[in-house]
């Protein structure tokens, strides 16, 4: 009998055990509970029944269908949230407190609310404060004069509060909008201006101050980003930073600075701005080894002209492809130009739907929103920048008002855990838009967005297996697979 040679019978064992784990590692889901918001019904974050999987080898054209692979597998999920800014703040303390216990409950409760598990603050005055401030008095370069007392008022506070509902765990990251105006060559925090190059030391010392001081108020900060929209010059607090300009910063000042001051576990965010210019940003950022190690990932907002351009999303899969080690984290969205009569406008919530469903199926790790709350005129806002938020508190009544938004961002931030991977999702119809993330439990999240007139029945399809399911016009499905 002829010998087969020993490393063609090794090649040949574990070409068996990679098809065992293969073969051990298919699972068959057997249930499906759906969960979902649509428009025209009583639908909010609701169970809408479920459905069984059976046999199903080979969909037909015809068929309307949802495909999930959980082989393969792509990013790890961390978080969804929202910004607790002065203006949140405020409005907060506005409320009676039972208004307040509910808000809480809403957003943070893992069980009854949408469990959000991230945050953004400000670092000194944005838009959304009711004045303009810094932490230190004019001229004071050796940051002697460093305060937050301004923030004890409201802000402290409310971070707090938010932690606590929480579970005592809140990942937050906090962004400034400007330097102080004796920082920079315009001598303004506001319209835009950009940092003098004698100032960067003792500005990378300030994020160090913030930090610490927070830190010693019982608020951990998990993150900083290095400048809220660095190419646009605002009417309200804004700083101007080209590519190189923060680049340099990141490499010379912030970044060796952290590291000093034993702060080089901070999140390190860098852009903060738009997904247009996301990739010359990454680039250049990147592409330079003595600034990137210090930075653990591009930060982006959806305020470039709005069109929904599938263009924009591949800015943010070729930042995710060409810097692998790095993260993606959407950093602040929301519908500008407020309008309490559109308050139930359903357009709010799909346009969060598509946002999120594309960014992630892009390589976004994080998802954070705006402003968590405002009042019933868009605000308070000291520049008259006034805006939409998930959350609307009637300051006249009390109450709360909850916009179709904050339900389409809960059919993620409820059901996908931290820790839970992405795997491929997609549709064969445009009309259904899919993304989907295996939890560390083992199960499925898939999310499926109808933003048609139509009612439609589909497929959800796992493993050569189907499970039935219908969207209703106008709605958003969470399934979640056992």
């Amino acid at each position: 009998m002829k010998r087969i040679p020993l490393s063609i019978l090794l090649l040949a064992l574990v070409a068996a055990a990679v098809a065992q784990v293969k073969k051990t590692a298919i699972r068959n889901y057997s249930k499906v509970t759906i969960v979902s918001t649509a428009a025209n019904s009583e639908l909010r974050l609701s169970q809408a029944g479920g459905s069984s999987f059976a046999a199903y080898p080979q969909p037909v054209e015809t068929d309307l269908c949802v495909f999930v692979d959980p082989s393969a597998k792509f990013q790890t999920f961390l978080g969804i949230g929202g910004a607790l800014t002065d203006a949140s703040a405020e409005t907060f303390y506005k409320l009676p407190e039972a208004t307040r216990k509910e808000f809480l409950s809403a957003y943070y409760n893992k069980k009854n609310g949408i469990g959000y598990s991230l945050a953004r603050t400000n670092i000194g005055s944005c838009d959304f404060s009711t004045d303009s401030y810094t932490y230190v008095s004019d001229e004071d370069r050796n940051l002697r004069s460093f305060s937050v007392a301004h923030d004890e008022k409201y802000k402290i506070p409310f971070i707090k509060e938010a932690i606590t509902a929480a579970g005592g765990k809140l990942r937050l990251f906090a962004s400034p909008w400007t330097p102080p105006a004796f920082m920079k060559d315009n001598n303004d925090l506001l319209h835009g201006g950009r940092l003098k190059k004698d100032f960067s030391q003792p500005w990378a010392d300030y994020y160090v101050k913030f930090i610490k001081t927070f830190e010693s108020k019982g608020i951990p900060v998990w993150g900083i980003s290095v400048q809220n929209e660095p190419m646009a010059k605002q009417r309200w607090e804004s700083c101007i930073y080209t590519a190189e300009d923060e680049r340099d910063f990141i490499k010379n000042f912030l970044g060796p600075t952290l590291v000093k001051q034993k702060l080089g576990d901070k999140k390190l965010i860098a852009w903060d701005h738009n997904r247009d210019l996301l990739y010359q940003r990454a680039s250049v950022l990147l592409g330079d080894p003595q600034a990137a190690k210090y930075i653990w990932g591009i930060g982006f907002h959806w305020y470039e002209t709005w069109t929904g351009s599938p263009m924009l999303f591949k800015n943010l899969a070729l930042v995710s492809e060409t810097f692998k080690d790095k993260n993606l984290i959407f950093t602040e969205g929301c519908k500008e130009g407020f309008d309490l009569d559109s308050v139930q406008n359903w357009s709010l919530g799909e346009r969060y739907g598509y946002s999120m469903i594309n960014d992630f199926n892009n390589g976004t790790v994080a998802w954070t929103d705006w402003n968590v709350l405002l009042d019933e005129h868009g605000g308070p806002n000291h520049v008259g920048n006034f805006c939409f938020a998930p959350i609307h508190a009637d300051t006249r009544t009390g109450k709360l008002i909850y916009t179709n938004a904050y339900y389409y961002i809960g059919q993620f931030s409820k059901f996908i855990k931290e820790g839970a991977r992405r795997v491929a999702a997609s549709s064969n119809r445009d009309m259904l838009q899919t993304t989907a993330f295996e939890n560390p439990d083992g199960s499925l999240v898939t999310i499926v967005m109808n933003s048609t007139d139509m009612k439609l029945n589909y497929y959800l399809w796992i493993n050569g297996r189907a499970a039935k399911a219908e969207s209703l016009p106008h709605s958003i499905n969470t399934l979640i697979t056992q």
